[in-house]
């Protein structure tokens, strides 16, 4: 089996946002690290917040470690109450070497993905994700490259070429590979346009910040707009300074 992929799973813990059966699925052949934050209110102590959400936040992360229960993935949990959400994601998804990053949609199976790719950087992170979580031969992956108007149709196809390779060196069953180019003068328009037939999406990371992308206008407009869950493939980091506070508190 190729190796497990670390994807970091971040869940507003007292909201009840739910792992759908499709999600857990889908993740059946990571690491799993959730994240349950908190985002304490400015007016509120952190010890204050604790002292009275934490018993409940504790036993909803439970409950949902626990739906992995029968999956075959590698589950870790952690509880963070912070005064800023994105830059604990962040901070979290660097210290735990996630590779990606889940945006929580619903979904009640896994049988076809799109994979949208356009730039080199993440290729072959994209395709160890892909290779950890559908090396099993049951799902089928479609391979997306939009071309915006002014560029070659022919060179798209080549770029998706090369990136199926790298997919079928990484496990992924090349009779489940589909290929497809599509041309559009808004390709983040195209994407979600293409992912409506589709029970997930895998994006490469577009931009050097996480915050960005997660929360961004681009992956915004998708996660907003599609109705299964969107993996966000990261870019690599340099190394960074390890202490750089966010407020959080775990």
């Amino acid at each position: 089996m190729t190796d497990r992929p670390s994807i970091l799973v971040p869940l507003r813990v007292l909201e009840g946002e739910p792992l759908e059966p499709g999600v857990v699925d889908l993740l059946s052949g990571a690491r799993v690290v959730l994240l349950g934050y908190y985002e304490i209110p400015d007016q509120t102590a952190p010890g204050q917040a604790r002292m009275q959400f934490e018993d409940r936040a504790r036993n909803r992360l439970n409950d949902l470690e626990a739906q992995f229960e029968d999956a075959d993935a590698v589950v870790e949990s952690t509880l963070v109450f912070t005064r800023d959400g994105d830059e604990t994601i962040e901070r979290v998804a660097r210290e735990e070497g996630c590779v990606a990053t889940l945006l929580l949609n619903p979904a009640a199976a896994m049988d076809d993905v799109l994979v949208a790719v356009r730039g080199d950087r993440v290729i072959d992170r994209i395709a160890a994700v892909a290779g950890g979580l559908f090396d099993d031969g049951t799902t089928s992956v479609t391979l997306l490259n939009v071309a915006r108007g002014d560029e070659r149709v022919p060179e798209g196809e080549a770029f998706l070429e090369r990136v199926r390779s790298e997919l079928v060196d990484a496990g992924v069953d090349p009779a489940r590979i589909e290929v497809r180019v599509e041309t559009a003068r808004r390709p983040i328009r195209k994407i979600v346009e293409v992912s409506a037939a589709f029970d997930a999406v895998i994006l490469g990371e577009s931009d050097p910040s996480v915050m960005t992308v997660l929360f961004g206008e681009k992956s915004e407009q998708v996660a907003e707009r599609f109705i299964g869950p969107v993996l966000v493939v990261r870019q690599p980091r340099e190394p960074e300074e390890e202490n750089r506070p966010d407020g959080s508190t775990q």
